[in-house]
């Protein structure tokens, strides 16, 4: 079983390819559903967080068609020892403008700022929506473990083909200095893995493999089936639960991936 990293470790330099020098001209990240319409749902509380429909339909063809023109690379089918067994083609590119405008121009900031939905229209006086509001800001901070301050500049483009998969694995905690347009350099850390499938396909699904407790000895697997569009936030670092990304049976199953960012 693969060994769970602590969140003061750093993947080795080597482990991951070095991002891509490319500047990809991203389309525009539209039409996009309000945040008013969408949902935190917890699939598994304090885990596992399920935006769907987050990314339309056509959003979702419009970025799938351009990452497939991207210089993906295929990772190697024997990997280094003591890491987990991925055979999936990837992209990988450092890219801060791209990070604000997933987090800022879709309503990823809106929902992870406010994921009890919190907002004007429920008509709190001043006083009790003052409380309210500080009552919100110790659960975000419990939540995301820390102040969210934006997304992993560190975007990462997964593609899975017939055959390939991701095996049993947790993902590492890193930090790093935060930079956004306009504002100085923040040091930061990721909390948790942001994942956004853009196709279905058979097979392929995400399986996490919650830990035993007194209450449970035997915990069932939770497993998320790829879906065009849908968000997926799972904790990392210390608190990561084992999990792996299924062998892809018939389709292809593009991922695009970053990190949230909390402040130190």
């Amino acid at each position: 079983m693969p060994k769970k990293p602590s969140s003061k470790q750093q993947p080795p330099p080597t482990s991951t390819p070095k991002p891509s020098s490319l500047n990809p001209n991203w389309p525009p990240l539209r039409p996009l559903v309000p945040s008013t319409s969408l949902t935190l749902d917890p699939l598994l509380p304090d885990q596992i967080y399920l935006i769907r429909n987050f990314f339309p339909s056509a959003l979702c063809k419009t970025y799938a068609a351009f990452l497939a023109s991207l210089p993906l690379t295929t990772t190697p089918g024997k990997p280094k020892k003591g890491d987990a067994v991925r055979v999936n083609d990837r992209f990988q590119i450092q890219d801060v403008g791209f990070a604000e405008m997933l987090w800022s121009q879709t309503a990823l900031s809106e929902l992870v700022m406010h994921p009890g939905g919190v907002s004007d229209e429920y008509g709190y006086d001043d006083e009790e929506e003052e409380e309210q509001i500080e009552e919100e800001e110790i659960d975000v901070k419990h939540t995301w473990g820390g102040d969210p301050i934006g997304l992993n500049p560190n975007i990462r483009i997964y593609r899975y083909s017939k055959g390939q998969f991701f095996a049993q694995h947790y993902d590492d905690s890193n930090t790093l200095t935060f930079t956004k347009p306009g504002q100085p350099p923040r040091a930061a850390r990721t909390t948790w893995t942001l994942l956004i499938y853009l196709t279905g396909c058979e097979g392929g699904e995400t399986v996490f493999y919650p830990e035993a407790t007194r209450a449970d000895r035997n915990p069932a697997p939770v497993s998320v089936a790829p879906e065009p569009g849908m968000a997926l936030l799972h904790r990392h670092g210390d608190r990561c639960m084992l999990h792996e990304g299924k062998e892809v049976r018939q389709g292809e199953k593009w991922v695009l991936r970053s990190d949230l960012v909390v402040a130190r």
